[in-house]
C-alpha cells in the first residue's frame, strides 16, 4: 500500500508539472492550449509515459482522438461524423479520448485488468471499449468473416491439417516419408495466427522496474497481436488496430492500400501485389500525395483519383454533389458476392461470419467438395449475391461506363468459372493419386498437404489460381495474371503433378510390361 502510495503521489506530482506542457503539444488545431480538455486521470498518465513511451504520447497526440471529444464529435453532420454511439456516458463526452478513457474502460469485464497506481488498467484495449463511441461499427465488425478469423482457421480440422504441415517439426520416418507434428506457440503465434488472431489468456504477472518504480503486471500469452480475429480478455472478438494503428487511429491509414498489404500480399491472397501493378495501383503511386486521405465522407474525384482498399470495401464514397454511391460499413462483406482465395474452389460468400460451421456433402469442413460441389445451405444465395455485386458495381460506376463495369465483370465471372475448371482437373489427378495409394489422403486418415504431389495440387488452387483471380477482379495486375504468378503456374504445376502421377504409376507396373 505504501509503495502505491508513493508512486501515486509521484505521478500526481509530476502530473502538475507536465500537465501543461502536454497540453501544449495537443493543440495542433486549436488557437488557445487550454482548449484541449485532457482529464485528469490522462494527465497523470501522460506525466510518466511521456518520459517512458514517447513515441506512443506522440502518436496520440496527433490523432484525432487528442484532440476532438466525443461532445465536439457528436455536433458534426450525420454524414461526417465519426462518432455513431448517441449514448456516450455523460463523465466522457467533455474530455479527449486519452489513455485513462481506453485503458480503465469497462476494466471488470477484462482478465489483464490490474492495479496501477491508483488506477485499474487493463493492458489490450478490445473492440467493445472502442463501441463506447463506435457502436455501429462494432456491431457490424462482428459480421466480418475477418473478425473470426481466429476461429474459422483454429475451429477447422481441414487446416489445422494444412498448419502443421507448414509450420511443423519436420522429421523422416524409418520408410523414409516425411512427417510433420504440430509446432510450439510460438512459431503458431507468428506466423498464421500473425494475420488470423491469437487467443489471449493471462498467466500470472511479472514485476517491472522503472525509473518510476516497480509494477507488477500480468503476463499475457498469445500477446503481442494485432490480428482481426484476436480472441481478448473480455471475451470480445476482433481488434481494431490492424487498420487503424495504435495511437494514432488514423482514418487515411485505415484507407492507405499499405496498410491491407501488410496480411494481403502473400501468394495465398495477393491483393496487394497485384493493386500495385494494376491502373488503379499506377495512379495511386503517382498522384496520393495530393489525395485527402482524411475527409468525411470520401468524395470521389475530389478526394482521390483511383480507388484504395478502403474504396471498394469499406469507406463511404461519395459524388461531388453528395450522393453517396456506397455506404460505410466495417462488414465488408455486403461489397463481397464471391470468396475467391484460401479454399479450394471459388465460390459465392459465406452466409455467417463463423466458417467453421460449414460441412460439406463428404463431411469435411470445406465450403465445396473436392469435386467441386457447394455447400449451398452455408453460403449466400443468387439473390443475395446479385446485391452484393451491385453494391460493388456501384462503386466502379462512379469512375467507369456501365459498358466498361460490365464487360469486366463478364470477364471475372468468367475467370471464376475457368479457374475452378482448372482446379478440378488437378484435383483429379490427385484424387487418383490418393486413390491408387500414391500418397495418403483424408480417406486413409492422412494429411492431404504433407506429400510431394499434395504440394503440386496444393499449388494450383492455393497459390497460382488466387493470383489469377485476384488479377481478374481488381482489373489488373497486367502479367501478374499471367505469366509473373498466374495461368502459365497453374498450368506448369498440373503438368509437374499429372507427370509425377503417370511416372510413379509406371514404376509400380511389374517388369516386363
Amino acid at each position: 500500500m505504501l509503495r502505491h502510495f508513493r508512486i501515486l503521489t509521484l505521478c500526481s506530482l509530476a502530473a502538475l508539472f507536465c500537465l501543461v506542457p502536454a497540453q501544449r503539444g495537443l493543440a495542433q488545431d486549436k488557437d488557445d492550449a487550454d482548449d484541449i480538455p485532457v482529464s485528469d486521470a490522462t494527465s497523470q498518465c501522460l506525466a510518466c509515459h511521456e518520459g517512458l513511451h514517447p513515441g506512443i504520447v506522440a502518436g496520440w497526440r496527433k490523432s484525432r482522438h487528442a484532440r476532438i471529444t466525443p461532445a465536439e464529435g457528436l455536433k458534426k453532420d450525420e454524414q461526417a461524423r465519426r462518432v455513431s454511439s448517441t449514448d456516450i456516458p455523460e463523465e466522457l463526452q467533455e474530455t479527449v479520448v486519452g489513455c485513462a478513457e481506453c485503458h480503465t474502460m469497462r476494466s471488470g469485464k477484462h482478465a489483464d485488468t490490474f492495479e496501477h497506481a491508483g488506477f485499474q488498467v487493463h493492458v489490450v484495449v478490445s473492440p467493445d471499449d472502442c463501441a463506447t463511441c463506435h457502436a455501429t461499427e462494432r456491431e457490424e465488425y462482428k459480421d466480418n468473416l475477418m473478425s473470426q478469423a481466429y476461429g474459422n482457421l483454429v475451429n477447422n480440422p481441414f487446416y489445422q491439417q494444412f498448419v502443421v504441415s507448414v509450420n511443423g517439426h519436420m522429421a523422416r520416418t524409418d520408410t523414409g516419408k516425411a512427417e510433420f507434428t504440430p509446432s510450439d506457440p510460438e512459431t503458431y503465434a507468428e506466423s498464421c495466427l500473425y494475420c488470423h488472431g491469437t487467443k489471449l489468456s493471462v498467466n500470472g504477472t511479472k514485476t517491472h522496474d522503472t525509473d518510476y518504480g516497480s509494477f507488477d503486471v500480468p503476463v499475457i500469452e498469445g500477446w503481442p497481436n494485432q490480428g482481426p480475429g484476436r480472441i481478448n480478455l473480455d471475451g470480445s472478438k476482433g481488434s481494431c488496430t490492424p487498420c487503424h494503428t495504435r495511437h494514432t487511429f488514423s482514418i487515411a491509414e485505415a484507407r492507405s492500400p499499405a496498410t491491407c498489404g501488410e496480411c494481403h500480399s502473400g501468394p495465398d491472397v495477393p491483393a496487394y501485389k497485384v493493386y500495385d501493378l494494376s491502373k488503379h495501383g499506377t495512379i495511386y503511386n503517382s498522384k496520393h500525395g495530393d489525395w485527402d486521405f482524411d475527409a468525411v465522407p470520401w468524395t470521389v474525384g475530389k478526394d482521390f483519383r483511383a480507388p484504395t482498399c478502403a474504396t471498394c470495401h469499406i469507406s463511404e464514397v461519395v459524388s461531388p454533389d453528395g450522393t453517396v454511391i456506397a455506404k460505410r460499413t466495417h462488414a465488408v462483406t455486403p461489397r463481397l458476392p464471391w470468396r475467391i482465395f484460401g479454399l479450394i474452389y471459388a465460390h459465392p460468400q459465406p452466409a455467417k461470419a463463423d466458417t467453421s460451421i460449414i460441412v460439406n456433402q463428404d463431411g469435411i469442413h470445406l465450403p465445396t467438395t473436392f469435386d467441386g460441389d457447394i455447400a449451398m445451405d452455408f453460403l449466400i444465395g443468387e439473390k443475395e449475391q446479385d446485391a452484393r455485386t451491385g453494391n460493388m458495381q456501384a462503386v466502379c460506376r462512379s469512375c467507369h461506363g456501365a459498358s466498361w463495369v460490365e464487360h469486366h465483370w463478364a470477364r471475372f465471372e468468367n475467370t471464376i468459372k475457368v479457374t475452378n475448371e482448372r482446379t478440378r482437373a488437378a484435383t483429379k489427378v490427385m484424387s487418383e493419386a490418393w486413390k491408387d495409394g500414391l500418397a495418403t489422403g483424408l480417406d486413409k486418415d492422412g494429411n492431404p498437404f504433407d506429400e510431394y504431389p499434395e504440394r503440386l495440387w496444393t499449388g494450383v488452387w492455393f497459390f497460382a489460381a488466387n493470383h489469377v483471380r485476384y488479377a481478374s477482379a481488381m482489373a489488373g495486375g497486367g502479367d501478374y495474371g499471367v505469366f509473373e504468378r498466374g495461368r502459365y503456374n497453374v498450368s506448369e504445376r498440373f503438368i509437374e503433378l499429372n507427370d509425377w502421377v503417370t511416372n510413379q504409376k509406371i514404376m509400380k507396373q511389374p517388369k516386363g510390361k
